[in-house]
């Protein structure tokens, strides 16, 4: 039986939260044939993924999905049957009561942020009593038993093994950016946000004996790249060649075109959780540039993640890895972690494989969120 969604996003740093949703809401669309309403309150955003998109248009159709600008002055709706707040941001209040005045009540979810933490499976599908008789559940995705999953798309572990075992397919893919392949070089993408230890970093890879190429898509990590290259400015699609480093400074791409650029990487360094999660579905090594929370909270976000991570690890190359991700973060030297890491390169390579099976054995967020609602409505009848 097919119903309607509603998914609220309030954009808080540009590309994550926008990035989940906009991905959750065509596959719900594609795979199980829901009608999908997409509430945004920050259209701008939105082009950057979907340059396709009209940010004047109040309301449209975007791959099946309505995409609906979310205004301070919200219009009379009629509330759908599963209705999903995003990221703890708050519901109009008319909205509100339009769900309570419902004749059957809808289902509402909050879709929290990504943790590895213990306490996340404890709290996934809890419910909270709200004011008026109605109830919230607290939906966390997750990376094992007992929480919701990750974002997966039918296939996809499959289109991106067939795709990096393919080179021409890969190299007509870089061509389209204007990346022409130096010899033996090692590629890298780059997704971060201001960084202090990028100096450091960009030193040790120019001056390696063999070549990198630093692949950029265009964002916040742009004004240290300037610094460390001394120039004014980047220019879109431009390169520069420092030692055996060469830096090509990327479009911002849409969703499809930058898990293929994740694919086409020996490394990826990415940010956030949107590419966090596409970089581990890449099966190659990363490195994340958490999200920086008041009073440090963000550290126990990292720790929890690196703990389940590292299990399978040796000794070793868990702490090369643990040394590399702290460096980046703000605590450690950069230069000698990533020279650290060269050295369990091989050993990680073989790791991100595994723990991207292992992910993809474990039901995805989209399917889990389905089965939430399918169970709900038979506790109810």
């Amino acid at each position: 039986m097919s119903s309607r969604w509603d998914i609220f996003c309030s954009v808080v740093d540009n590309y994550g939260d926008i990035g989940v949703t906009w991905r959750l809401a065509r596959q719900l669309v594609v795979e199980y044939g829901l009608e999908v309403r997409l509430w945004v309150d920050e259209p701008a955003a939105f082009l950057r993924l979907c340059p396709r998109a009209d940010t004047s248009a109040r309301s449209q159709y975007v791959e099946g999905v309505e995409v609906i600008r979310w205004e301070q002055d919200f219009p009379a709706t009629a509330a759908a049957d599963v209705v999903i707040e995003a990221f703890a941001c708050t519901l109009p209040a008319s909205y509100v009561v339009a769900m309570a005045e419902r004749a059957e009540r809808p289902l509402w979810l909050n879709l929290e942020y990504l943790s590895a933490e213990d306490w996340v499976a404890g709290c996934h599908g809890l419910p909270s009593p709200q004011p008026g008789g109605q109830q919230k559940f607290f939906f966390f995705p997750g990376f094992t038993e007992g929480t919701g999953g990750l974002l997966r798309e039918a296939g996809l572990t499959s289109r991106r093994q067939v795709f990096q075992a393919d080179a021409e397919a890969r190299g007509e893919f870089l061509a389209s950016l204007g990346i022409a392949l130096l010899p033996e070089a090692q590629l890298i993408s780059l997704f971060a946000y201001e960084n202090v230890a990028l100096a450091e970093w960009l030193d040790m890879l120019a001056s390696q004996s063999t070549y990198t190429q630093l692949l950029v898509p265009r964002g916040r990590i742009e004004s240290d790249l300037c610094r460390w290259l001394g120039v004014e400015v980047l220019g879109e699609g431009g390169c520069w060649l420092r030692g055996k480093l060469q830096v090509h400074l990327l479009p911002f791409l849409s969703q499809d075109r930058y898990d293929r650029l994740l694919w086409c990487c020996n490394f990826n360094a990415i940010r956030g959780e949107d590419s966090f999660v596409r970089a581990q579905w890449a099966g190659r090594p990363l490195l994340w540039h958490i999200y920086r929370q008041e009073e440090g909270a963000h550290w126990d976000k990292l720790t929890a993640f690196l703990d389940l991570y590292c299990g399978a690890l040796s000794p070793m190359a868990a702490d090369a890895l643990r040394n590399l991700w702290h460096a980046w973060n703000g605590q450690g030297e950069m230069g000698a972690a990533w020279a650290a890491a060269q050295v369990e390169m091989q050993a990680l390579s073989e790791h991100a494989e595994t723990w991207c099976a292992k992910l993809a054995s474990r039901p995805d967020l989209a399917a889990a969120l389905v089965q939430f609602h399918r169970n709900w409505l038979l506790c109810a009848a």
